[in-house]
């Protein structure tokens, strides 16, 4: 079964090219993307807010994931070429799931401390209000407003940084010295390498539940804003703060399409492939692998449309960039430090 392993997960032709394609333009993309968001936030905003902060972060955790894409598309390409113990397997497997993985939870976390953030501003301009309760108020006070906070939010990035990779590194690291030399695999893309291991298999799946924690968050937000919204829609102010109350419907909205179109195909699919692998046909567990693949590609798009989505979320990100190109602002752009 170990050759009928190599055999029946050899990515069919078709799907190759497909992933290899978007691969390579979500790398282009992604790449120039976000490099200039990088030297946007770094080399204008000399003063960043909380948004700026946690954006910054999301742009290093999507580059840390661009750079590894070309290596990912070389293992589809070549992967059941090279044998399963040679070096370039080794690291190709390491880095590729290493790279994806603390990324995506890189990112999810940090887009969850934006809504959150998101959500400590409308509760700032009616925090003063008749109509908010007493728990909102201590809410707000003690706990919402922090994530407003520039020194906050850099703590927190540096938290989330390295709670993420403290749990990942040694996940990988035992799969790699331990789990991976397991078996007979002749040939690097096999079944173990796309299923994984028992402890790969665990950690996948309380990965997804952060997954969905993730999502819990940004909906509960969203649902707090628009149950604020109908309370105080009776309020005379209300008309004052429309532009407030916009921005961060917006801001709310937009985060939630990315993590629902991006994140929650892969989230759905991730457990049931776990629990139907092992009840399913070889040729219908090849086509459940192409599923996950394509899924996986679609929650690595991400990385190329987070520049896009910072646009939405931050007005000066949007302005210092239309000035960038349009060469319109009098004021020289100095490097930060």
């Amino acid at each position: 079964m170990n050759k009928n392993n190599s055999i029946y997960t050899k990515p069919m032709v078709g799907k190759l090219i497909m992933l290899t394609a978007f691969y390579s333009v979500i790398f282009l993309v992604g790449l120039v993307g976000n490099i200039i968001a990088l030297y946007v936030f770094l080399g204008i905003h000399r003063k960043r807010n909380s948004i700026q902060i946690y954006l910054l972060n999301v742009a290093v955790a999507d580059l840390l994931l661009i750079f590894c894409l070309p290596s990912a598309s070389s293992s589809f390409c070549s992967g059941f070429q090279w044998e399963y113990r040679s070096t370039q397997c080794r690291v190709v497997n390491f880095l590729g799931t290493l790279s994806m993985h603390v990324s995506m939870f890189v990112s999810l976390l940090i887009l969850s401390w934006i809504a959150i953030s998101r959500y400590a501003t409308l509760m700032k301009k009616d925090s003063t209000q008749e109509t908010t309760s007493w728990y909102e108020k201590i809410f707000y006070g003690h706990l919402l407003k922090k994530f407003r906070q520039p020194n906050f939010a850099k703590k927190l990035c540096v938290y989330i940084w390295g709670v993420v990779l403290g749990v990942i590194i040694p996940v990988i690291i035992y799969y790699s010295a331990v789990e991976a030399t397991e078996g007979e695999e002749s040939l690097c893309y096999n079944r173990k390498m796309e299923l994984g291991a028992m402890i790969s298999q665990v950690a996948g799946l309380i990965g997804t539940t952060f997954i969905g924690f993730s999502c819990l968050v940004v909906l509960t937000s969203y649902y707090s804003f628009v149950s604020h919204l109908r309370k105080i829609r009776t309020c005379t102010s209300i008309t004052e703060k429309h532009l407030t109350y916009s921005s961060v419907r917006r801001h709310l909205l937009v985060i939630q399409i990315l993590l629902i179109v991006c994140f929650l195909p892969y989230s759905i699919f991730k457990p049931i492939f776990f629990v139907l692998h092992r009840r399913v046909s070889c040729e219908q567990l090849n086509y459940l692998i192409e599923i996950k693949n394509i899924l996986t590609c679609l929650a690595s798009a991400r990385s190329s449309t987070d520049p896009i989505i910072f646009l939405f979320l931050d007005k000066t990100f949007k302005k210092t960039l239309y000035n960038l190109f349009t060469k319109s602002d009098s004021t020289p752009i100095q490097p930060y430090g």
